[in-house]
């Protein structure tokens, strides 16, 4: 079974938990509408084609040669994303008669958390932090990941042909993703290319309108699919850095950005984008310490990264913020 974080926030009944759920919806552009499904014990394996049985016409009374397809045997491991807040006794007693102190440590305990999962979701990688998962940028190679000739790509330009060429890149992207659609996809880029973007789109008069996505947030689309900020991380520094190197040698431009295309599914089967979690957003209130006066509040998440099929999601880089 899987659900968004958006969704267990609706079946929760436990109050504090519940507002843990919802901020997390309302920080991340990921956590609002990634599916995460439910896995038993700390890790979830799974089969993956590699290659599919033969077939032939055949003749009557003539037989078949028998053959059988290929799976390799794959597996995505869980990993341990949370923290504590502690609040001291008397912070709690003497300042919380404007706002609950406990309540707004919890709340910004959360926001952490969800920067950095969407951090890692992007740009985690396992040689770097062997506590965390490998993110997309990462696990993309191959016919994944678009890129434009030499010298980048350049999203406004001259405000006419090379505006063109961009979005003949963009849908490339999109095509590189089997089944991405309005109702399970989304376009991630930073805020400074997705400025770009909207300019480019008023130069072809295109309209901008922000419009409904299916989390009920009011995004701006392209072929549907709303396009979002991938946002920033604590420090304020964009998830979505404008600061790739694209190519090789001395003329390699070094302040290009990428953009990612994802289909988001609730399982293998969908061969997207998927969640793993065992438990969920797990939230303790621990008390008081023994070990010094101050009430602590536990946040973690078991959680996991599933890119279920070659096609899940795709990246163009070698984006200029030009």
């Amino acid at each position: 079974m899987s659900l968004t974080l958006a969704e267990s926030a609706k079946l929760s009944t436990d109050a504090l938990q519940r507002g843990v759920l919802e901020t997390f919806v309302q920080e991340s552009p990921v956590l609002d509408r990634i599916p995460f499904l439910s896995i038993e014990g700390n890790s979830y394996a799974y089969n993956e084609e590699a290659t599919l049985p033969g077939v032939a016409f055949r003749n009557v009374n003539e037989a078949y040669a028998e053959s059988t397809g290929t799976v390799n045997q794959k597996s995505e491991k869980l990993v341990i994303l949370g923290g504590d807040a502690d609040v001291d006794r008397f912070i709690q007693q003497t300042r919380s008669n404007l706002n609950d102190q406990r309540a707004t440590q919890t709340a910004m305990k959360v926001k952490a958390i969800s920067y950095k999962f969407q951090q890692t979701f992007f740009n985690g990688d396992t040689a770097t932090d062997a506590k965390s998962f490998d993110g997309l940028r990462k696990r993309l190679t191959g016919n994944q990941v678009i890129s434009p000739a030499a010298g980048g790509l350049k999203v406004l330009g001259n405000g006419g042909t090379d505006v063109h060429a961009f979005l003949d890149k963009l849908d490339e992207l999109l095509a590189a993703v089997n089944g991405i659609g309005p109702s399970n996809g989304a376009i991630y880029m930073n805020r400074t290319i997705m400025g770009r973007f909207r300019s480019a789109l008023r130069h072809i008069g295109y309209d901008t309108t922000l419009q409904q996505d299916i989390t009920g947030k009011r995004t701006l689309m392209w072929n549907g699919i709303p396009v979002l900020d991938a946002g920033t991380n604590t420090d304020g520094s964009m998830v979505l850095a404008q600061n790739e190197t694209f190519g090789t040698g001395d003329t390699a431009p070094k302040n290009t950005s990428s953009i990612y295309a994802v289909k988001f599914g609730g399982d293998e089967g969908d061969q997207a984008v998927t969640g793993l979690t065992n438990g969920g957003v797990m939230v303790e209130d621990l008390g008081q310490l023994q070990e010094k006066p101050a009430y602590r509040t536990r946040v973690e998440f078991y959680c996991g990264l599933g890119v279920f099929g070659g096609k899940a999601a795709a990246r163009l880089n070698g984006v200029l913020n030009a």
